[in-house]
């Protein structure tokens, strides 16, 4: 089962961070459980855990269970709606029990933090896993629909190259046919290709390469006015993973990869005022990379209501 929402996702303002001009809601879904972090990243073991005090108490308990959220980023940019990776989605047929027929609030956070679906420009998805497709669609009396119809929904090319070209298994083309196929067969899917330098798909927007954990995954930089965030999609599923880079989630697609990538990603922004938002990241959910020895800890930047 879902996890309890932080106070304001009971209908109080999405937290917001200001990116130069830029506005960042985070808008959330749901709290996974706390089984979720040992099969996710089962090397951040309780003692692993323990050896990072900073992680407590936001984004871990004291007996060292992983808090983790999934949540979407709404942002204002350049007069464009965006919103970054999508979720789970409601009435959803899943593998993970966690995951399966979910009924939550999610449109009417979206709606009330500005974002009404049909409002919505720019639907970008940092990479095709259930956890950040499933409101690309909803239910339709019965048929899966686009959720944001006057929306362009970008990918990166190598990532859908990867899965079309995979023998998906049943719930993985389950995903597909509810949540890919049906905005794909609407016309209003867009592939990217993301060179090394990072691709800009939008003022103030660029997408950037972090494969490992699919092979297609991209990280989104966000720009304006001097400053910069950039959203973390599955490069990084927890801030224990600034603690030990090398850890590796257990659907990795390349481990070693995935680990070069964070790594790359981590080592980039340590030091500067970019802000990182963690794509799993539960509330303080954003924060400053700060060295610490050869690895990293988070320095939590609040949004504000």
């Amino acid at each position: 089962m879902t996890q309890p929402l932080p106070p304001h996702a009971s209908g109080g303002p999405a937290p917001t961070w200001a990116v130069g001009d830029l506005l960042v809601h985070r808008i959330d879904e749901a709290a996974l459980p706390p089984q979720t972090g040992p099969w996710l990243l089962p090397a951040a073991t309780p003692g692993t855990v323990g050896g990072a005090p900073w992680l407590r108490p936001h984004f871990a308990g004291p007996t060292g269970v992983l808090h983790l959220s999934s949540h979407s980023f709404a942002v204002e940019a350049n007069g464009l709606r965006v919103l970054i990776d999508t979720g789970i989605g409601n009435g959803k047929t899943r593998a993970n029990p966690a995951w399966h027929h979910l009924d939550t609030a999610y449109l009417r956070r979206l709606t009330g933090a500005g974002f009404p679906p049909e409002s919505v420009d720019l639907v970008i998805l940092t990479h095709l896993h259930t956890d950040h497709v499933g409101w690309n669609t909803r239910d339709d009396g019965g048929t899966w629909v686009p959720t944001f119809p006057n929306a362009r929904y970008l990918t990166s090319r190598a990532e859908w190259d990867h899965w079309a070209g995979t023998d998906l298994d049943g719930p993985r083309r389950q995903m597909f046919r509810d949540s890919v196929h049906p905005v794909r067969d609407a016309g209003l899917l867009d592939l990217i290709d993301v060179p090394d330098a990072g691709a800009e798909v939008a003022p103030g927007i660029r997408l950037l390469p972090t494969p490992g954990h699919t092979p297609g995954q991209v990280a989104v930089e966000l720009r304006s006015g001097g400053r910069s965030a950039v959203v973390t999609g599955d490069c990084v599923h927890h801030p224990v993973q600034l603690h030990q880079p090398d850890i590796t989630s257990c659907v990795d697609f390349d481990a070693a990869q995935a680990t070069r990538s964070r790594r790359d990603l981590l080592a980039a922004l340590a030091g500067t005022e970019v802000l990182l938002l963690g794509s799993h990241f539960p509330p303080p959910t954003a924060g400053l990379v700060v060295s610490e020895g050869d690895n990293y800890r988070l320095e939590p930047v609040p949004g504000t209501a």
